[in-house]
């Protein structure tokens, strides 16, 4: 019985210690910190692998990074990056034509490119966001498209079956993508498993497709896939922030 609980003891401690790897050098290679911590690179995969369970960490090959800032529920996501995020929104505005077709993902910096729509009854706006609809109506003369289906609680989206039997319907010149991670290796990824599905499919149904790139996104890795770096038009960055740089 004492054995085990130093077992477990020794096991929060090793969480402890890689919790702040993460936190000073934002990731976690697992064969240095086994080396470190003088125990086998499985037992730090086991670690790892219940801190991503548990929420703190993204597991990646090799390791872990850290858990993006822009992974929260959207409600907390709105005072985050918000200087980054408008100037990202300002940039990606400047590439609507008056008489396009625009699919506006989910998101707070679509949010912020909803209030900055160019005025014209000719632009079309199609988004899977009750928010980004109700601003895009407010705050211009767009003609507004919904996407359908069931509302996730964490992003406030459309999604399921309903939404992908809405999407293999439409077509659209631009879809300005939300993500929560922009990584030169990982590519572009998502907190949800379904928002990723949604958002691969709606990148189907579009011309172009460009990434909205704010300052806490960029470098960062969630759990779940969307597009690969190749398979987009290309990212739109904060002009005040941290580049980026597709391998």
């Amino acid at each position: 019985m004492q054995q085990q609980e130093e077992v477990r003891m020794l096991g929060a401690q090793r969480k402890e210690h890689l919790l702040g790897l993460l936190a000073a050098e934002g990731r976690v290679v697992a064969k240095t910190a086994a080396a470190e911590l003088g125990v086998s690179e499985d037992s730090i995969r086991r670690d790892l692998r219940e801190l991503a369970d548990a929420g703190q960490c993204i597991r990646v090959y090799g390791g872990a990074l850290p858990v993006p800032a822009a992974d929260a529920p959207v409600a907390q996501r709105l005072g985050v990056a918000s200087e980054s995020k408008e100037r990202v929104a300002r940039a990606a505005v400047a590439l609507i034509r008056p008489t396009s077709t625009i699919i506006l993902d989910a998101g707070t910096t679509t949010l912020a490119m909803a209030r900055m729509l160019p005025h014209g009854a000719s632009l079309t706006v199609i988004t899977p966001s009750p928010a980004v609809a109700l601003a895009a109506l407010e705050h211009s003369s767009a003609r507004v498209l919904m996407v359908g289906g069931e509302l996730s609680r964490h992003s406030a989206v459309a999604g399921g079956a309903l939404a992908q039997e809405a999407i293999a319907r439409l077509a659209a010149d631009i879809f300005f993508l939300g993500v929560t991670g922009i990584h030169e290796t990982h590519g572009l990824t998502t907190g949800e498993l379904d928002d990723a599905v949604t958002k691969r499919a709606l990148a189907v149904r579009s011309a172009e497709v460009f990434v909205l790139g704010s300052a806490e996104k960029i470098g960062a890795v969630s759990r779940f896939p969307v597009l690969g770096i190749d398979e987009i038009s290309g990212v739109i960055v904060d002009p005040q922030g941290p580049g980026f740089r597709a391998v």
